[in-house]
């Protein structure tokens, strides 16, 4: 009589969980004690023994279940009733069963006359069945008995027995239901890990269950398929895998090892729950074999394998899938085409990332010619295409072999690692590339090819350096023609701009002119001889728009002093007379003007803490931007009661320290040139030492030396530093006086003496190598003032028209009468250095909350537009950089400097020319477009220093102390803070929604386990035939092995998809193909 099956409550309220992936490790497949463990309330019928005696016994029992060390444990730290009372119920279970079906024995007998006879067709339905059923008593036995009947199980060679039966089946056997059973009797025996150890150390074992895809049995099959997965992911088991698959491939006589595979993945069985099941399990595999085994590790494994299932045509299977609309299916279509677009861009990525069509011959041949052109693999390269063209090519004979020889001949040197081992079955057996290799080693040549190899990246570098040189000569030219045509256009528009202007000024003086004329004709007949006492005043001259009438003449009788010149565009400036436009103003202390009203400033409750701003006086807003601003307006928005809150005064306040730009300090050109020599011999040892060095770098040779003087270097030999260098080593009077002396012994001097010698006997040597140096350094020089003050420009114009900068303003000020009472508060402006202080004052909820981030989110809530403002202000950070003094000394240099070569350019046109001296020529047009260039940029400094004083005043500043360093760098560093305070509100709100999502998370997983909880205890009385290896399978068929991968490679997508876009594939398109 076959066993009763007997529920998880009978096992000792134990079950078989698979545990969770840990980082690379092999999946380790432990147990777990469940939670809902509880035992039938029972009497033990004996009393209970001693506590070393009852340890002993708990522990034989423990021994028999198979635990791991950590359920061992928590077994042992039972109390010793409970302990008792297990040992009880399970003596008890085992008196039950001591029936024949019990032993081992019995199970081997049955399978050996079972495989006896060969066929089903002298069977009646009732012998089959009770074969059937013999065999599912055998597969429950090996889950519930205790762990010494599979010991005794495999000691008497039960697989063996199972593995012969397997093989022998007839056709109507393979089909049946006995052929499922047997295949899970041995995921049975594999469900702890003597068994599975024992499984996997057989010699024919998996090769056999792979035999078993030949069935057309669907349930088979799978179970197959999921126990073959499995074992890939078990330390040792993919190989093995690989292997079964090449004996499969011999055992049905396929042309390759997964063609049944590909096959049974693109048939429609027409019954829909069996067909999702078999293609599930068949994917589950394919991702198995792929990602598993050497495929951890291996690009070029996984592109090995991978081919396999393009080459059998497994994309457009994988397309059609897509159709059945099943989320576990479809989870393994992602993690394939997941995994082979990220291998793709692997191994685009060594080709420059150009996208590989490995269909294309073309393509693939243009990429590898590419990738070792200009290589010494190239001539082998060319050899081998040589000799694919004279091999075989008749369509009989053996002439595939030879391909075939070929492609495994290059798997295996792609695939086998330095120590000759093949994470792929061997293709070709005794087959070590790394010795072949070796022996194809000549020390000798390879000598040779590198000392050829040295030679030829000699010349490489010579000709690199000749190249250097024409490409620096050809930039030099186009720069000087681009700088030489923008200066001529600038100048065309200065000529006409200056012509409008002076055209309509002598219009303005001609009507003038006969203005003054008409009036002292007509002052001249009304008052002939002139009245007693003195010439009458003369009539009021019609004023100007703005002006006021002419101060009386002078007493006396006095002829008046002649008219004034007349006024420049835009109109005159008052007479010390006349008072100002708008009224006189008023005196500091006096009360205040029309143009200020009371404010009306809402007073808080309670006492807040200040805002440490600077009040600016009443009499310093005329004319400023406090004069357009009105808090009184952001009052009626602002949440007064939230600031008071917020910002009690009852929080003691923590220092801010600013932190300030540090100045850039430049130092002079010139100052090099100051050295002072010590003349000890014709020329100073060191000195002689350090111009050998440098003439060294130079390569070039005195006459050359010369002729680069003389033509102001057209060639483009002396780059600027080494210029700089040679304004070091002029020769001084005493040293040509030395020279002269021994110039009858020039050819005995050393090569420093030579070269002082021939550059002392060019005119003017020091005057012509400074003129060049400044030619070289004037276009880096005005790049680097230009953008200096164009910085300056922009910033001024930016702080004077940003709409959003005064909206700001006009909120702080609000801010500030709100919370400041007294003397600090009631202001109608404040000094822009209080915008740094406004992270000064803490919040007295949350000290790391401070006003600049309640600021932020008060305008955030309700000036949203004003958040744009740091848009507005893009040149601040340049400008808070310029140092104004230094500017200056810089601007002064370069006047200096091209004085100094217009003076020489002055004496070298009154002297006699010699011949190769371009001097005069090169250097007349360079002054021509330098002077333009550097007259444009003291414009633009002149304007830019008007521009800087408006926006100072506009903002109620002390122009005459205030440096844009400053002022700027004040804006800049709020501009910062103004950021940073905007990425921490950022942060508190990432940070408190993770905390929200988090707790929702808990809660839910909390619910969920509550769930389980209860589905265990709901099931505790049930049949549990689940098992570690049961729960390996499941696993792998739910796609949850390689959900870690998945999540990874998806994060990698998004990262490279924000840097690059792929080009097409060229398989159709699926959602995964990015």
């Amino acid at each position: 009589m076959a066993p009763r099956k007997r529920g998880g409550g009978n096992r000792g309220g134990l079950s078989y969980i698979f545990c969770c992936f840990n980082s690379n490790d092999h999946p380790e497949i432990t147990y777990r004690l469940r939670e809902d463990f509880a035992l039938q309330a029972l009497e033990p019928a004996l009393p209970m023994p001693g506590y070393d005696e009852l340890d002993g016994m708990f522990s034989e029992l423990v021994d028999e279940l198979d635990l791991s060390e950590k359920h061992r444990e928590a077994m042992f730290a039972l109390p010793a009733e409970k302990k008792w009372q297990i040992y009880c119920s399970k003596k008890k279970e085992q008196e039950e069963n001591k029936s024949a079906t019990s032993w081992p024995e019995y199970y081997i007998d049955q399978l050996n006359s079972m495989a006896a006879r060969t066929t089903l067709l002298a069977l009646e339905k009732e012998d089959e069945e009770e074969r059937n059923k013999t065999i599912e008593s055998l597969k429950t036995a090996l889950r519930t008995q205790p762990m010494r009947f599979v010991t005794r199980f495999i000691d008497l060679d039960g697989l063996t027995c199972i593995l012969n039966f397997l093989k022998s089946m007839d056709y109507e056997t393979t089909e049946s239901q006995i052929h499922t059973s047997l295949i899970g009797c041995i995921k049975a025996l594999m469900n702890n890990s003597q068994g599975r150890a024992h499984v996997l150390s057989h010699s024919e074992s998996i090769n056999i269950i792979a035999q078993s895809l030949a069935t057309e049995n669907i349930k088979t099959k799978v179970a197959v398929l999921e126990i073959m997965g499995a074992v890939c992911l078990v330390p040792g088991g993919h190989k093995k895998i690989l292997e079964a698959m090449m004996h499969y491939q011999r055992f049905a006589c396929e042309r390759t090892r997964f063609q049944t595979l590909i096959n049974d993945l693109d048939r429609s069985t027409g019954r829909y729950r069996d067909e999702v099941n078999l293609k599930t399990a068949i994917m589950s595999f394919i991702n198995a074999v792929l990602s598993q085994g050497a495929g951890e590790s291996s690009l070029e494994f996984r592109i090995h394998l991978r081919y396999e299932f393009l080459m059998l045509g497994i994309q457009p299977v994988i397309d059609k899938l897509r159709s059945h609309e099943n989320s576990t299916l479809d989870r393994h279509l992602d993690y394939f085409e997941m995994l082979r677009n990220e291998d793709e861009l692997a191994l685009s990525k060594r080709f420059e990332s150009v996208h590989i069509d490995t269909k294309s011959a073309n393509q693939v041949f243009d990429l590898i010619r590419k990738k070792i052109n200009h290589t010494d693999a190239h001539p082998h390269f060319m050899s081998v295409l040589h000799h694919c063209l004279l091999m075989p090519h008749k369509r009989s004979g053996n002439t595939v072999q030879y391909w075939l020889l070929l492609d495994r001949i290059v798997q295996q040197m792609v695939l086998q690692n330095d120590k000759g081992h093949d994470p792929d079955v061997t293709p070709l057996e005794n087959f070590n590339v790394k010795n072949v290799v070796r022996m194809l080693v000549n020390e000798n040549e390879v000598k040779q090819w590198k000392e050829q190899a040295e030679k030829m990246r000699k010349e490489h570098h010579e000709l690199q350096q000749r190249f250097e040189k024409k490409e620096r000569e050809c930039d030099a030219k186009t720069q000087e023609k681009e700088d030489m045509m923008q200066t001529l256009n600038k100048m065309k528009e200065k000529l006409e701009k200056e012509s409008n202007e002076h055209k309509n000024v002598k219009q303005q003086v001609a009507e003038l002119t006969g203005q003054l004329h008409e009036l002292s004709t007509r002052r001249a007949a009304v008052v002939p001889g002139g009245p007693p006492g003195g010439p009458l005043p003369p009539p009021p001259i019609p004023a100007f728009a703005g002006m006021c009438p002419p101060p009386p003449p002078p007493p006396g009788g006095m002829m008046p002093p002649p008219p004034p010149p007349p006024p420049p565009p835009g109109g005159p400036p008052p007479p010390p007379g006349c008072p100002p436009i708008g009224g006189i103003p008023p005196p500091p202390g006096a009360p205040l003007g029309p143009s200020l009203k009371m404010k009306n400033i809402p007073q808080p409750s309670n006492a807040l803490k200040s805002f440490n701003w600077a009040k600016l006086a009443e009499n310093k807003l005329e004319g400023t931007v406090w004069m357009e601003v009105d808090d009184a307006k952001v009052f009626k928005i602002l949440d007064l009661e939230d600031i008071e809150k917020t910002f009690s005064a009852y929080q003691r306040q923590q220092d801010f320290f600013m932190i300030n730009n540090s100045k850039q300090k430049e130092t002079e050109d010139d100052a090099l040139s100051s050295k002072k020599v010590k003349e000890l011999s014709v020329i100073d040892g060191r000195r002689a030492q350090n111009c050998n060095i440098l003439l060294s770098r130079l390569k070039l040779s005195n006459e050359e030396m010369k002729r680069a003087i003389l033509t102001m270097d057209e060639q483009e030999d002396l780059p600027k530093d080494m210029l700089e260098q040679l304004l070091k080593f002029v020769p001084e009077k005493s040293d040509v006086d030395l020279l002269e002396e021994h110039k009858h012994e020039l050819d005995r001097m050393a090569k420093p003496d030579r070269f002082f010698y021939e550059m002392s006997r060019i005119n003017h040597y020091q005057q012509r190598l400074q003129s060049l140096y400044f030619k070289k350094k004037f276009a880096e020089r005005i790049a680097e003032i230009k953008p200096k003050v164009e910085a300056l420009s922009r910033a001024s114009k930016e702080v004077l028209h940003s709409r959003n900068l005064k909206q700001l303003l006009e909120v702080v000020l609000a801010f500030g009468n709100f919370m400041n009472k007294g003397q600090r508060g009631n202001a109608y402006g404040f000094k822009v250095s209080s915008l740094n202080k406004i992270a000064d004052t803490k919040s007295s909820i949350d000290k790391n909350i401070t006003l600049l981030h309640y600021l932020i989110t008060i305008l955030e809530k309700k000036y949203p537009k004003v958040l744009m403002f740091q848009e507005d202000l893009q040149s601040l950070s340049d400008a808070a950089k310029v140092n104004m003094t230094e500017l200056e000394k810089d601007i002064g240099n370069m006047r200096s400097g091209l004085k100094g070569v217009e003076s020489e350019l002055e004496y070298q046109k009154k002297r006699p020319q010699e011949l190769g001296d371009k001097f005069v020529s090169v250097v007349s047009q360079f002054i021509t477009v330098a002077s333009f260039s550097f007259s444009d940029v003291e414009d633009s400094l002149v304007e830019a220093k008007e521009l800087f004083l408006k926006a100072v005043k506009h903002f109620g500043e002390d122009a005459s102390r205030m440096q844009p360093d400053e002022f700027f760098g004040i804006f800049d560093q709020f501009l910062q803070s103004f950021a940073e305070a905007q990425q921490e509100n950022e942060n508190i709100r990432k940070r408190k929604e993770e905390e929200e999502r988090r707790a929702k998370m808990e809660a839910q997983l909390k619910e969920q386990r509550e769930r389980e909880r209860k589905a265990r205890k709901a099931k505790a009385n049930g049949e549990d035939d689940g098992g570690e290896f049961d729960d390996l399978v499941s696993a792998l068929r739910s796609g949850e092995v390689f959900d870690k991968d998945l999540s990874k490679m998806k994060r990698n997508r998004k990262r490279i998809n924000s840097q690059t876009t792929d080009a097409s594939r060229e398989r159709p398109v699926t959602k995964l193909n990015f």
